[in-house]
């Protein structure tokens, strides 16, 4: 009998109440200590600095080591031992309010368990960055029309971590490969990459759901392909004959996706019902309000916290999408998000701190070094270190390619054999992974964006669904061009600028 196997991801959230650790960003700028690549268990992580300063928000909650935590569970052969009947799991699930399907079986009953009962410290944690982050990501996907309950696959992508970095190179909270990130117009470059900003990685996430959904008009299928791409569900299809149930292409789903649909069921039952199990969010001490500035002009990190008082660390933690601590605003116009305490000071001394040391911290080739310094896009590849215990179908299946393709891309002809340590090339442009499909694009409408056009808000109206009028915007776009923060309030009458 074949072996059904449930893999449920769970990121490595760090637990850190009394220790601190600050995670220092990659750099190749010389001013200051660049941070130092460490390897785990064979996987590259930022090396976390013992000795900083540890007034850091996000950074100390987070290790650069997200969707680590493996499981794998035979279902035939092991059940988890639960603290409650069935029965009161099924009725739990019955009263979710929800358009998306919620069955109870014994896959979702594991999933529950594991999510309920396992690691008691990490889902409090995580239901935690919960509190701060679902508000948020309930008000982008409210203004695309989707189920608020699409919120849980943020828990199974990357336990709520902005920085996750997964073994396949998928970054941010929502886990988007380089391509896909870049066909959802998310921007990605030596300086920026914003797969790891929550506002506009969520938004990107919102559009690819609504047009999986629109592909299989069903969210459960939307959320598998989410996981392993449209072309694999649709495989899946066929091979169960025309089926389009997700319990009926569940035998031919890729092995990893087969577990998904469960752990989010898990996740959205972790959502409602964490207090009956007794588990508490930590508190996370993240300011209420946060302002954002449009920067037009190069600006680094360092300038504003010497002229200011900011930490560096904060900045990082409030604008994780700069990848070098540096915001390119001469090659177009990019967001600053900063605590509201520093408001004030910053639009005072705004003309000061670009100035501040400029020559210095811009040097022609602390940028040239930077600018050349992005090895993911080299050549179109991946190089993967194998690790203990893989062979070339785990990688394959790994990276969504063909054994024979990694045969051809480094050379093996017929060999299967390889080695721990060794670098395997992965040609990214044959190589699409988790969420690298190809989808249809849904018109969002008909009219045209003319230079320096303007929106009067009408009754009912929000920046979510003034994007959907306009060809090419985003409700991330409408901030950034109006200078609005993630707390401004628009009401009827108000004129809201619109720019391609």
């Amino acid at each position: 009998m074949k072996k059904v196997v449930l893999v449920v991801l769970f990121a490595v959230v760090a637990t850190l109440c009394s220790a601190q650790i600050q995670i220092t960003a990659v750099s190749n700028d010389t001013i200051e200590n660049p941070g130092q690549m460490i390897l785990i268990d064979g996987d590259e992580v930022i090396n976390p600095d013992m000795n900083n300063n540890l007034d850091s928000l996000l950074s100390i909650w987070y290790l650069q080591r997200a969707l680590r935590d493996t499981m794998d569970i035979s279902f035939e052969e092991n059940y988890l031992i639960a603290n409650l009947p069935d029965s009161v799991y099924i009725e739990r699930l019955k009263r979710i309010p929800t358009l998306i399907d919620l069955p109870y079986n014994h896959l979702v009953r594991n999933s529950i368990i594991f999510y309920t009962q396992r690691n008691p410290e990490k889902l409090e944690m995580i239901l935690g960055l919960c509190q701060y982050y679902m508000p948020m990501i309930e008000e982008v996907f409210d203004g695309y029309g989707l189920p608020l309950e699409l919120r849980a696959m943020a828990v199974i992508e990357s336990a709520m971590n902005p920085r996750a970095v997964s073994r396949a190179k998928a970054k941010g909270m929502w886990q988007f490969m380089y391509r896909t990130g870049l066909s959802y117009n998310l921007k990605i470059n030596s300086f920026v990459d914003e797969r790891l900003d929550p506002v506009a990685s969520t938004d990107a996430a919102a559009r690819f759901l609504r047009d999986l959904h629109g592909i299989f008009g069903d969210w459960s299928l939307a959320i598998a392909a989410y996981n392993c791409g449209a072309g694999n569900v649709n495989k899946a299809i066929r091979r169960a004959g025309g089926k389009r149930s997700f319990w009926d292409i569940y035998p031919y789903l890729p092995r990893e996706t087969r577990g998904y649909v469960p752990a989010f069921i898990a996740a959205t039952y972790l959502l409602e019902y964490h207090k009956e199990h007794r588990l508490s969010p930590k508190t996370i001490s993240m300011p209420s309000q946060v302002d954002t500035f449009i920067v037009n002009k190069m600006l680094h990190f360092e300038q504003i916290s010497e002229v200011i008082g900011i930490s560096v660390d904060e900045l990082r933690d409030f604008n994780p999408q700069y990848m070098h601590n540096i915001i390119p605003g001469t090659s177009a116009t990019y967001s600053l998000s900063i605590p509201s305490e520093y408001t004030s000071l910053f639009a005072e001394k705004e003309n000061e701190i670009y100035k501040y040391k400029d020559s210095i911290y811009f040097n022609q080739n602390i940028i040239r070094n930077i600018a050349q310094s992005r090895p993911e896009t080299i050549a179109g590849r991946t190089i993967h270190r194998v690790q203990k215990g893989e062979t070339l179908g785990s990688i394959a299946l790994k990276y969504r390619v063909k054994v024979s393709d990694l045969q051809y891309w480094n050379n093996l002809g017929k060999k299967t054999q390889i080695r721990a340590g060794q670098k395997l090339v992965v040609n990214a442009k044959s190589a699409p992974t988790a969420t690298t499909t190809t989808t249809a694009t849904a018109a969002k409408g008909s009219k045209p964006t003319p230079a320096n056009a303007t929106h009067t808000v009408k009754k009912g109206e929000s920046l979510w669904s003034i994007a959907q009028l306009y060809d090419d915007i985003s409700f991330y776009d409408l901030m950034q061009i109006n200078g609005f923060t993630k707390t401004t309030k628009i009401k009827p009458g108000d004129k809201i600028k619109i720019k391609k």
